[in-house]
């Protein structure tokens, strides 16, 4: 019987044929905390007893949540981070340099075949590069930052074939929240979900990691694809290590597979207060916003606001909406700075705030006044998600998001194309 991704993945690095099912332990190749959960994996560390990490070369700590910090205690936790980092020689990517699911791939940190943590839920975002990445709480990452190693039980696959090709207007996180909506939000729960098909193969490595990011919002433990060429010329632009890409086998033994053909997919919406409660733009154009954001570790990537820029090219923003843009990068903004992107956005009426987070967990950026709709490109729209339990939060593309700005209601974005 052949090895799904993850089967193969674990194997390498459990150094014998594992299956799913399986408790193992394994070697981790990269592990990152950020500010929400590095301080207390810094505390469990010193609890556990220790002294010094496995391997520095192997651990990161990334300041992005609360970034700059708006609060004393806040300041507090950061400098924590940032004297056990210079103690421990880890890397630290401190405030400007942006989200931490940007920054891993793109420091060349992660290539195909490694098996990585990080003490966040949206650590499936390197599945795309064939990565089995996974989140893990505070303690678990004080055990591996500890020992190199962490405990993990082997996960079953869902096997995903994506058809057709997306017609214009409709992107990798139109997929990502039809997705959530068929499987619904614990549809995938503990599964490794493995995504295939020309649908997969035919998007940039850029919006695959759109989706890998919200393999979480299914359940699942991670979001894997294979490493094509297009993968493999990415990494190997950023990335030192030779890869290891890992291929399902043809006899490989799934959970189940499921076929949707994308070819007839529209943008799509998810409602509040669920990122599975999800509708095809038209069914809720009209709808009223008083906020908009592009951004996070779903949508800030170059592409991303390139894409938003195109819509808000020769408009701008309705007086009635805060348009607020938040690259994943500083690299990224860079980037956009050079191509005249940010320029366009800026003069569309965005406020750029610092690479990071932003908006999106809620505890500083941009958040909403009781009874106001945001249109977010974020990964959740939970109650209390940007900071107020009182506020609405609908997700959707980049170029929804900006042409519902623009019209100051949500909108369907072919209408501007």
């Amino acid at each position: 019987m052949g090895m799904t991704i993850a089967e193969k993945i674990f194997s390498r690095h459990c150094g014998r044929p594992v299956r799913a099912g399986e408790l193992v332990v394994a070697e981790v190749d990269f592990m990152m905390g950020q500010d929400g959960t590095s301080p207390l994996a810094i505390q469990a560390f010193r609890e556990l007893g220790g002294e010094r990490v496995c391997d520095a070369a192997r651990v990161a700590m990334v300041i992005d949540h609360s970034a700059p910090s708006p609060l004393e205690g806040v300041s507090n936790l950061h400098a924590m981070m940032r004297e056990f980092a210079g103690e421990q020689g880890l890397f630290l990517y401190d405030v400007g340099w942006g989200v931490c699911h940007c920054l891993l791939p793109e420091q060349g940190h992660v290539v195909p075949g490694d098996l990585v943590i990080g003490a966040d839920s949206h650590t499936t975002t390197y599945g795309a590069i064939n990565v089995f990445s996974t989140g893990v709480g505070s303690t678990d990452l004080a055990a591996a930052m500890l020992s190199g190693k962490l405990w993990f039980k082997v996960p079953e696959t869902l096997r995903l074939e994506l058809r057709g090709t997306l017609a214009p207007g409709v992107y990798s996180k139109d997929i990502a929240l039809f997705l959530a909506g068929e499987l619904t939000a614990d549809g995938a729960t503990y599964l490794a979900v493995e995504y295939g098909g020309e649908a997969i193969s035919s998007l940039s490595v850029e919006a695959r990691f759109t989706i890998a990011n919200m393999a979480v919002e299914m359940g699942a433990k991670a979001g894997l694809m294979q490493a094509d060429e297009k993968v493999l010329q990415w990494v190997s632009r950023r990335a030192a290590r030779r890869p290891a890409p890992a291929d399902p086998d043809p006899d490989a033994s799934y959970r189940g597979v499921l076929e949707y053909d994308l070819g007839g997919l529209t943008p799509q919406v998810a409602l509040p207060h669920r990122v599975d409660n999800v509708k095809p733009v038209e069914e809720v154009e009209g709808t009223p916003i008083q906020e908009a954001v592009i951004g996070t570790c779903t949508n800030g990537r170059l592409e991303d606001l390139e894409e938003a820029a195109r819509i808000l090219a020769g408009r701008r923003a309705s007086p009635e909406v805060r348009l607020i843009v938040a690259p994943a990068s500083r690299q990224v903004l860079m980037e956009a700075m050079e191509k005249g992107i940010a320029q366009r956005l800026v003069e569309a009426g965005a406020a750029l705030v610092t690479p990071g987070c932003g908006p999106c967990v809620g505890t500083h950026n941009g958040v909403p006044a009781d009874g106001e709709a945001v249109i977010s490109t974020a990964n959740r729209n939970f109650k209390g998600r940007m900071g107020n339990a009182n506020a609405h939060i609908y997700l959707a593309s980049p170029a929804t998001v900006a042409a519902s700005a623009v019209a100051g209601k949500i909108t369907d974005p072919r209408r501007m194309l």
